[in-house]
């Protein structure tokens, strides 16, 4: 998948993942109860981003991401601080 925004400096460019609509013993969760989703996968980085690279799942702070509209996706800016983790 390819996007036409470059992050700078130590930004990442992400698509946020969806919120579980189910728990793990098959319980559907009502969609006020669904947390906004946490984890996201790296589309882009930035050139002075170290730890993460295209294609990682991560965990990131919600409250810190800008959110953009490129076409019909969406993406979340983030900067490589506000990233908790790597998922494997």
């Amino acid at each position: 998948m390819s996007t036409t925004l470059q992050p700078l400096a130590d930004y990442i460019v992400a698509q946020a993942e969806e919120a579980a609509t189910k728990t793990a013993s098959g319980l559907y969760l009502p969609d006020n109860a669904a947390e906004k989703p946490k984890t996201a996968k790296v589309i882009a980085v930035g050139k002075d981003a170290k730890q993460v690279k295209a294609g990682d799942r991560i965990v990131y702070k919600s409250y810190s991401t800008t959110e953009v509209k490129v076409g019909s996706e969406e993406y979340i800016l983030v900067k490589e601080e506000d990233i908790l983790a790597t998922v494997k």
